[in-house]
């Protein structure tokens, strides 16, 4: 009997990158418990991703791999499955140890490993020729997908906020006394290289303040460098806001973008969270390339380099550029574009 023909199929999944990479991979975990609605998925994180977990659809184990020795806890439980399939979305030594050790009689990477990494393409029989670096990102991950008999997956990510994040996200907006219509503006990201000016942010947080009545609501991380970053722009600001930044969990803050009518950010994480709420967004890009990574299934402007309108052709290949060269300018006008358009507007 062949594997796709028993009832239960055993598939590993293994995403050790970062948040945003893992919520990418939620259209092809969706392709597979629909083209297997009874098999075991079991999806392998790293530590920094797993407080995403909850709200990720279709998967019926998971697992936490840490690094160091904390990673034997993970690469142990791995090997005394049995896995019938292990899809590898990372690419990397801990993930390609993970695959072999999933004893999976098929193992699926890019073919880009067979080609370069010489040790590691002995961990895997399964070798899919596309290049993440021709794709967008949720289309290399569907692609990976092609040996179990999967082409035609949906590239719409997705995610399931549990009830208790929802609680959470209205105790916040309680506390913080958002009353109103918001627009969040979320600056950060782990990178400092896709950090814009600090006048120009307070400039559009303003801007979205005086104009349209709206609360404005800052939102970011716990790094010290991205704090740094935002007190710098609070120091500018001349009208209300609301600070929220370093103060809410991944999940809360996917809540209040399923609420808010407007997300302003660079490329980051939470752009992921908000396309997976539908919410309307204006992203700065700079050093890295929206072709990867823009969203594609929600509202969404895309800004890059000196052009005063937002992004409308997209190529694989392109030159870093400095966030510096984006207008405040084309920033506002993308705003208002979006909050004007009605969808921007639901009732509360």
């Amino acid at each position: 009997m062949s594997i796709l023909s028993r009832c239960l199929v055993n598939i590993l999944l293994i995403q050790l990158k970062r948040i945003g990479d893992l919520i990418l991979t939620t259209p092809a975990i969706a392709a597979l418990r629909e083209k297997f609605p009874d098999a075991q998925l079991t999806l392998v994180v790293s530590r920094e991703s797993a407080e995403i977990l909850p709200a990720i659809v279709g998967v019926d184990k998971t697992l936490i791999v840490r690094r160091g020795l904390h990673d034997l806890g993970g690469f142990v439980a791995v090997s005394r499955e049995k896995f019938d399939y292990c899809i590898d979305f990372t690419r990397n030594d801990r993930s390609a140890l993970l695959a072999l050790l999933s004893g999976a009689r098929k193992r699926v990477v890019s073919y880009r490993i067979k080609r370069r990494a010489l040790i590691r393409r002995h961990f895997y029989n399964e070798f899919v020729q596309h290049r993440m670096r021709d794709m967008h990102v949720i289309d290399y991950n569907l692609s990976l997908l092609r040996p179990l008999g999967i082409r035609d997956g949906v590239p719409t990510v997705c995610l399931d906020l549990p009830r208790e994040a929802r609680k959470k996200t209205d105790a916040l907006r309680r506390k913080a006394k958002i009353d109103n219509r918001f627009a969040i503006f979320h600056p950060g990201s782990a990178r400092t290289e896709k950090f814009w000016q600090p006048e120009r942010w307070a400039e559009v947080i303003d801007h979205a303040r005086f104009n349209w009545q709206i609360d404005c609501v800052i939102t970011g991380g716990t790094w010290e460098f991205e704090q740094d970053h935002i007190r710098e722009i609070k120091s500018e600001l001349r009208q209300p806001f609301v600070d929220l930044s370093g103060k809410t969990d991944l999940l809360a803050l996917a809540g209040l973008l399923a609420q808010a009518q407007l997300l302003v950010t660079v490329d980051s994480a939470p752009m992921h969270l908000a396309t997976a709420m539908r919410t309307p967004q204006v992203i700065l890009f700079g050093p890295t390339n929206p072709f990867h990574w823009r969203p594609r299934d929600s509202a969404a402007l895309i800004l890059q380099g000196t052009s005063t309108s937002p992004v409308t052709e997209f190529v694989s290949k392109q030159a870093r550029q400095p966030m510096k060269q984006i207008s405040t300018r084309a920033v506002i006008d993308a705003m208002e574009s979006l909050l004007s358009a009605p969808a921007a507007q639901p009732s509360l």
